[in-house]
């Protein structure tokens, strides 16, 4: 089956399945009011034919919001926060447009019935959850479809070093996304490292590698601090028939994100470091820190007590281990974790956690793999020395050394340390690049919102409980 017939497909079966959702939420919801004496008593018995043309109005509106926001565009990767959050807010936009709708072309009919307040209420509710339960539903097939190899497009990569082989291998190890990886081209006229990856050529053969190869997308990875008219000549040279062009950003793009125009008397000003976490969004985290910390001890308290016990039953030494890390402002402080290693681990000095690392123990080796063993850290977001959601902290003796190499590095510690951080969600855990770490971290510390933090914490308890596969050794 072609391509495009097989992107019809997707966007007609996504329309269908919004459009069957919001007519059975239409249903549940006119159902409920009749038998739910809320706010008043109930719904007087009205035949449901009569509010059909509600109902249609209803899912009509849905479906344009939807697609005026471009909510049929055939999504990769989108998280589920992110999928909950849009679909909550196009629901929520669709549903005062069809009341308003409704009430307008209605009036003087043999329709017009007042909708109740609750109906609207409960068609709302209803289809922000049976929406986004059919959007997860064709996420899932769809996924397992490419998985299986149908519905791939043909990528190409432009670019050389760390951009671009982070590019290569997220396409290599992600089946899921639908790209069939056709080869490099290469900037800088040197191999990628990543095994398996043909180059076809350097920029200058771009126009005749785009004639002889059919691709559908092109994905530009440049190294840092690439000529921006360097840029722009490769963007030209790809805009060639129907092939989608993106940009891997590099580490100034993700600090410059939030850019604003500012004045200083007068004169326009652009703002490109406009810390997000001042004022009172300081107490606002703070907050949120330590309710969270609270309830989190509270509830995992026999979770925790069972591992303690585990921890000290198979090997010998302290259930906790406090090690010290750098955090706010480059301040050291110790960081409680569950002991995942044997006592000795570092009779010969500190080292980095390599896979199948024979100084873990099983059960720390498990610990390790879930995260588990960063439990204890609520107590440091308890005393105010870690944050629940914020840049991982580094040893000491890293830190001195990733300063020196990684362009920016301290300004990450411009916040507090966190238990998770935009860097790992995005699978940048363990045994991963710290120059990407740092880009992920830099963008948080520009970009921070609660909306932000609620994603964060969302994405890491369910990686924590579904995710197999992981780097973190």
């Amino acid at each position: 089956m072609s391509r495009t017939r097989l992107r019809t497909i997707y966007t007609l079966s996504m329309i269908a399945l919004d459009m069957l959702m919001t007519a059975i939420a239409f249903l549940l919801a006119y159902r409920v009011r009749q038998v739910v004496p809320f706010p008043t008593t109930p719904l007087e018995i009205v035949g449901f034919v009569n509010y059909l043309p509600m109902m249609i109005v209803q899912v009509v509106t849905v479906v344009v919001v939807f697609y005026v926001n471009r909510l049929y565009h055939v999504a990769r990767a989108q998280s589920r926060v992110d999928m909950v959050y849009t679909v909550f807010a196009a629901v929520s936009v669709a549903t005062m447009l069809s009341v308003a709708i409704s009430a307008m072309t209605l009036k003087n009919t043999i329709f017009e019935l007042d909708f109740p307040r609750a109906m609207v209420l409960y068609a709302w509710l209803l289809g922000v959850i049976l929406i986004t339960l059919g959007r997860e539903a064709h996420r899932i097939f769809w996924k397992n479809l490419r998985a299986r190899g149908i519905g791939h497009d043909q990528v190409l990569v432009v670019g050389s070093g760390e951009a671009a082989e982070a590019i290569i291998r997220l396409v290599q190890l992600s089946p899921a996304l639908g790209y069939d990886l056709v080869g490099v081209v290469s900037t800088n006229g040197e191999e990628q490292k990543t095994a398996g990856v043909k180059v076809l050529g350097t920029v200058s053969d771009l126009a005749d590698i785009l004639e002889r190869i059919d691709v559908q997308e092109i994905i530009i990875a440049l190294p840092e601090g690439t000529d921006r008219y360097d840029i722009a000549r490769i963007v030209s040279m790809c805009q060639r028939g129907s092939i989608a062009i993106k940009i891997y950003p590099d580490l100034f793009e993700f600090v410059t994100t939030g850019i604003t125009i500012d004045d200083l008397g007068g004169i326009p000003l652009l703002n490109v470091r406009d810390i997000q976490l001042r004022g009172w969004r300081l107490s606002l985290k703070r907050g949120i820190d330590v309710l969270g910390a609270l309830v989190g001890l509270v509830i995992l308290s026999p979770l925790m007590m069972l591992f303690a016990f585990l921890i000290r039953l198979e090997s010998p030494g302290p259930v906790f281990y406090c090690q010290e890390r750098m955090g706010l402002d480059g301040r050291a402080f110790q960081m409680i974790k569950y002991r995942s290693m044997r006592q000795d681990a570092e009779k010969n000095g500190p080292g980095w956690t390599t896979k199948d690392d024979p100084r873990r123990t099983k059960l720390g080796a498990w610990l390790r793999s879930k995260n588990i063993d960063e439990l204890p850290q609520l107590i440091n977001v308890l005393l105010g020395e870690m944050s629940l959601v914020g840049p991982r902290p580094e040893r000491p003796i890293y830190v001195q050394r990733f300063r020196q190499n990684i362009p920016r590095y301290m300004e990450r510690h411009r916040e507090k340390a966190g238990m998770a951080g935009w860097a790992q969600v995005n699978g940048l855990r363990g045994d991963s690049s710290i120059s990407e770490r740092t880009k992920y971290d830099l963008w948080y510390v520009e970009n921070w919102s609660i909306w932000l933090d609620i994603r964060i914490i969302v994405r890491a308890v369910w990686q924590t409980l579904f995710h197999r596969e992981t780097n973190a050794y």
